[in-house]
């Protein structure tokens, strides 16, 4: 069911390999935000119009979460080397296809592909450290591979800077194509040991893949050499119509595409086993993983194309929504008719594993606070030219996460994992309410940074015992799939938090803006002028600081019930062994 450590040739290697690939997709998450103004402007979208470049951040979202729970299962069900591969290559190609993409769809494919690659990588990676560990030795390691995914929010806008000043946007994805085949190839290898199969030679497979390639980096690039030429230029000349895609090396792109799949199908010793996958999709509940990745794709479509400075849903949200409510709806049939459901019956029986769940989707509420607001609270006040220097005060913030989350577990070998998660989101809670105490000048002040590294801090503490606490009491055969849904219930908590909170920071602003003289009644084109804006910008405040508020309560909540749901956990080295494997 599992990929075991006693089969690979150094487990703690092929860990290190799994960290390093999770620390770069969650650096691709946020390397997009110094290069998306010229991602926009590469596919005709105007500088003045962000929103029709949501796509692009949505894309992403989507398919890191609205894929990971079949990812997990399939981890669960062929093994989690095979799948880190898979996913490493699926980020390879979603790099490959952004780096060449010529207008929005193209670049929200690539988008979409890069982070179902990205999120395949976490529910297998936190499952082979249960694989790989016991109980008693994974609070260090899970810590540690948290830490990495955390350290990506700091390294993405770093690594998008230091690209984009000797090149243009797409050197950033061309080094994700580099670094993901690298990171693939490598762990493939190192996984000879487990269940992956030796790699096989496939010449026609081979082939067939190159001109593949070949024709569809010719289609998404068109070299202006082979168009300016008279007898290669008509290769790209459209049958009808403008598509790239309707010319003859368009055709050749599609039918060695098409041919390369019947290939694979059909002979016994393909370059890829797509019969072995279509049979191990099947296992995992296909019908039931499309029902939940529709319901949470609404979920996310909903929150994620809105501007949380100025709406709760996009335009189009409230029918995602209901697209989403349907879909849950559906799912929940299936799963009571279905005899090998997504989730098998059972898997999250224990109050500590779905108690996981629910602790994460308020870690989750918590957070997003902190990511979208801190910026937001800068541009308000010391920053309002600059982008950059406003995330660059999320930075003191963010990196205080990775140093927490390798703090957590280690210290959960010696305390409860309730009491470190508890400890970590009161101090987050902490944080929260001295942010609620900055004004128009705080952020320039040296004591901002104690708000923020404790933040920080305290979000870091409580990554490692909440995925302990699952781990543990999970059955092996499930690892994948509950790890899935633990990240899964985050991402859907920030959501779900932005929402609710721009809810209320909303109404505080309305609030405070009732209070303020009509702009006519105040600037006279003087001082007062100046006056008035000051009024705005403590409205805005004001609004910030509610939404702190807000962000606290949800810390403190996510702090009770891991004292409650997690009452029962132990500290790691001394973890009753028969509720790791059927009591409790």
């Amino acid at each position: 069911m599992t990929t075991s450590g006693g089969g690979h040739a150094s487990p703690r290697l092929l860990l290190t390999l799994a960290a390093v690939a999770v620390g770069f997709a969650a650096t691709d998450t946020y390397v997009v935000v110094l290069a998306l103004p010229d991602m926009m402007g590469s596919v005709g979208v105007p500088i003045d119009q962000l929103q029709r470049a949501a796509p692009i951040i949505s894309g992403f979202l989507l398919g890191y979460v609205a894929m990971l729970p079949l990812i997990g299962r399939i981890a669960d069900l062929r093994g989690r080397v095979p799948v880190l591969v898979m996913a490493l290559v699926l980020f390879a190609v979603g790099s490959f296809v952004t780096t060449l993409a010529y207008d929005m769809p193209s670049m929200v494919t690539g988008r979409f592909l890069q982070g179902v690659g990205g999120g395949g990588l976490v529910p297998a990676t936190l499952a082979l450290v249960a694989d790989l560990y016991p109980p008693e030795r994974r609070g260090i390691p899970l810590g540690v591979v948290s830490a990495v995914q955390e350290l990506g929010a700091v390294l993405g806008p770093l690594l998008g800077a230091v690209v984009l000043a000797v090149a243009d946007w797409r050197a950033i994805f061309a080094i994700n194509l580099a670094v993901g085949l690298v990171l693939a190839v490598s762990v493939r290898r190192l996984g000879i040991g487990s269940r992956t199969a030796p790699l096989r030679l496939d010449v026609p497979g081979l082939l067939l893949a190159l001109v593949c390639l070949v024709a569809t980096t010719a289609v998404l690039a068109r070299p202006r050499a082979l168009l300016a030429d008279l007898t290669w230029g008509a290769l790209f000349v459209p049958f009808a119509g403008d598509g790239r895609w309707l010319t003859p090396v368009g055709a050749v792109a599609i039918g060695s595409g098409l041919l390369l799949v019947v290939w694979c199908l059909l002979v016994s010793r393909p370059l890829l086993d797509l019969r072995g996958w279509g049979r191990h999709l099947l296992d995992a509940d296909l019908v039931g993983a499309v029902l939940l990745g529709v319901a949470l794709g609404g979920v996310i479509l909903a929150f994620a194309t809105a501007d949380p400075k100025v709406e709760v849903f996009s335009p189009s949200g409230r029918w995602y929504l209901l697209v989403a409510a349907l879909a849950a709806i559906g799912l929940f049939l299936h799963l009571r008719r279905t005899s090998r459901p997504l989730v098998p019956r059972g898997a999250l029986r224990r109050t500590p594993a779905w108690g996981a769940l629910l602790i994460s989707f308020f870690v989750g509420a918590a957070l997003i606070a902190a990511l979208i607001d801190i910026p937001l609270f800068a541009r308000t006040t010391v920053y309002p030219d600059s982008q950059l220097l406003a995330a660059l005060v999320l930075v003191r913030f963010l990196v205080a996460l990775p140093v927490g989350a390798v703090a957590g577990g280690y210290l959960i070998r010696w305390w409860a994992p309730g009491v470190v998660t508890a400890v970590g989101m009161l101090l987050a809670a902490g944080g929260f309410l001295l942010m609620t105490r900055w004004d128009l000048t705080s952020l320039a002040e040296p004591t901002a940074n104690v708000a923020l590294l404790v933040g920080g801090l305290g979000f870091g503490l409580a990554l490692a015992p909440v995925n302990a606490a699952l781990l543990a009491y999970t059955d092996d055969a499930v690892h994948g799939v509950a790890s899935a849904f633990v990240v899964v219930a985050r991402m859907v908590g920030m959501l779900v938090g932005i929402s609710a909170l721009t809810t209320i920071g909303l109404r505080r602003y309305y609030a405070e803006q009732r209070e303020i003289p009509p702009v006519q009644e105040v600037c006279d084109g003087g001082s007062r002028c100046e006056e008035f804006s000051t009024m705005l910008r403590l409205a805005g405040i004001a609004q910030e600081h509610a939404v702190f508020w807000g962000a606290a309560a949800c810390a403190v909540v996510a702090a009770l019930l891991a004292l409650v749901l997690f009452r029962s956990v132990g500290p790691s080295r001394v973890i009753p062994r028969n509720l790791l494997t059927g009591g409790g």
